[in-house]
């Protein structure tokens, strides 16, 4: 089965058509190196937690939204050297297409596929 790579930011919600842009161009570089799909969301129904939540996990501020990514690879080993070589472009240095958010609150992980339907 595929492989996914997760993600949760918050975002200020200011920059959300920033985001989508950096999105959209972070995509064609992850597509390139072997991705075979990478979904972006804009948080629209994302409650506070009492105990734990999306919000809570990113410290999310009061003009900030969440949002909930995914990258789908065919394989770990595909992922590894994807991800890899989509770092090492030079498309996605900080210069070429600086992150509008704070990544130090973004939550991340490898996930392995278990059921698709």
């Amino acid at each position: 089965m595929a492989y996914v790579d997760g993600f949760v930011a918050a975002v200020p919600t200011a920059n959300r058509e920033i985001y989508k842009q950096h999105s959209e161009a972070a995509a064609a570089v992850f597509r390139e190196h072997g991705a075979l799909k990478y979904v972006e969301c804009w948080g629209d129904d994302v409650p506070d937690g009492k105990v734990t939540s999306f919000p809570m996990a990113v410290k999310r501020k009061d003009d900030e939204t969440v949002v909930f990514s995914w990258i789908m690879w065919p394989s770990r080993q595909v992922r590894d050297q994807g991800m890899k070589e989509a770092m090492a472009d030079p498309r996605m240095k900080p210069d070429k297409n600086p992150m509008p958010f704070d990544g130090k609150r973004m939550i991340y992980g490898g996930f392995e596929m278990i059921v698709e339907a």
